[in-house]
């Protein structure tokens, strides 16, 4: 049986490049970069040379990237030192974001009193612009997170737009980019937004690792303390190879982006186009137009498939997702669906089919036999 993975929002399979690159570090440059002996030295100068590479894609200072062991630590530690060390009175998202800023928001509200306000998101799962210009008529010490791409549904947050209504607010914004990086371009030098995040592991790069973007002079604290690692940012020894790692995926996401998008883009548009001819009834649930990675469809089913759809189509070798792996497990609907659904629609089943550069044609003609004999 030939396995399916359509599960790439959740996690990427690793480049064999990446793995390369990690095995030789782990087997020879295994000195600590913060040593001042040569094997130490070796190892800081693949760490700055991996700084300074990811750096470059964002049009950005080395001195701007910092490591962390992923998107949620980015997040949880920018959200938090703004507040404490800021002095950011409140914060304004939306309903639809990732947990990591959900949750890290409602902390700092039972923790610090602040204002929290949430920007009304439209049917189509995008972010009423109106509405949150209305919202930052109030003059207090504001900070805007929202994501770019969402993990669930694809919808593209204009950061373009959203970034320049900030800055002329005079509100710090962070956009969770989790989704985004290594997928599309990023140019820091024209968009005015403060914090971005990544996780290594969602451009086919190793889990455990991130960055996170921090405008200079930003005032920021540490979440944690410790040694000097991370300009005093982020203490604790450097993973280098998983940094090396991320580095190096993240070049070979960027020298493949047209080609890899073109052929993604395509097998998205097949998928729909077959589920238009199989289930003519089936929804999109976000817009048609969104990221070119990530499709999220309700299908027309009975309730009692919803339960089991998962579990058919694993017994079939194919991985999707019903919602965010980080909530998988859970039986409560999506947060993320539950904004833009009915109650009846709710029920039937929606399912998240995510992309990689590995998919192929053949993937999608046996996702949908296998939906067809659900």
């Amino acid at each position: 049986m030939k396995k399916v993975y359509l599960d790439n929002a959740s996690t990427t399979a690793i480049r064999p490049e990446v793995i390369t690159e990690m095995t030789k570090i782990l087997s020879e440059d295994y000195g600590n970069p913060s040593s001042t002996h040569s094997f130490g030295r070796n190892a800081k100068s693949i760490l700055e040379l991996s700084r300074k590479s990811i750096a470059k894609h964002f049009n950005v200072s080395a001195q701007e990237i910092i490591f962390t062991s992923c998107g949620t630590e980015a997040t949880n530690w920018i959200l938090r030192s703004a507040v404490k060390d800021l002095k950011v009175k409140r914060i304004i998202t939306s309903k639809i974001e990732h947990h990591a800023v959900l949750y890290t928001v409602l902390a700092l509200k039972k923790e610090y009193n602040i204002q929290v306000d949430y920007v009304a998101v439209r049917p189509n799962g995008e972010v009423d612009i109106t509405h949150l210009v209305e919202l930052l008529s109030q003059e207090k010490k504001t900070l805007v997170s929202l994501m770019h791409v969402n993990n669930e549904i694809g919808t593209d947050l204009n950061l373009d737009r959203i970034s320049t209504i900030c800055q002329e607010h005079n509100v710090l914004f962070h956009s969770d980019t989790v989704q985004s990086i290594g997928k599309t371009v990023i140019d820091l030098q024209k968009l005015p937004i403060d914090f971005i995040v990544a996780s290594a592991h969602k451009f086919h790069g190793p889990k455990g690792v991130g960055f996170a973007f921090v405008r200079k002079n930003s005032g920021l604290q540490p979440l944690f303390y410790g040694g000097e690692q991370e300009k005093g940012l982020r203490a604790g020894t450097e993973a280098l190879h998983q940094i090396a790692g991320m580095a190096k995926a993240l070049s070979l996401s960027y020298a493949n982006l047209e080609a890899e998008k073109k052929g993604i883009t395509e097998l998205r548009t097949y998928l729909i186009n077959q589920l238009k001819l199989e289930f003519p009834e089936f929804k999109i649930n976000g817009s048609s137009e969104g990221f070119y990675t990530v499709l999220n469809v309700l299908l027309p089913f009975s309730e009692d498939k919803t339960a089991m759809i998962l579990f058919h189509l694993d017994m079939k070798g194919i991985a999707v997702s019903r919602g965010s792996a980080c909530q998988s497990g859970s039986i409560k609907p999506s947060h993320v669906l539950a904004e833009m659904l009915s109650n009846e629609d709710l029920k039937k089943p929606s399912l998240r089919i995510s992309f990689s550069h590995e998919n192929t044609k053949e993937d999608i003609d046996l996702l949908i036999q296998a939906l067809k004999s659900i």
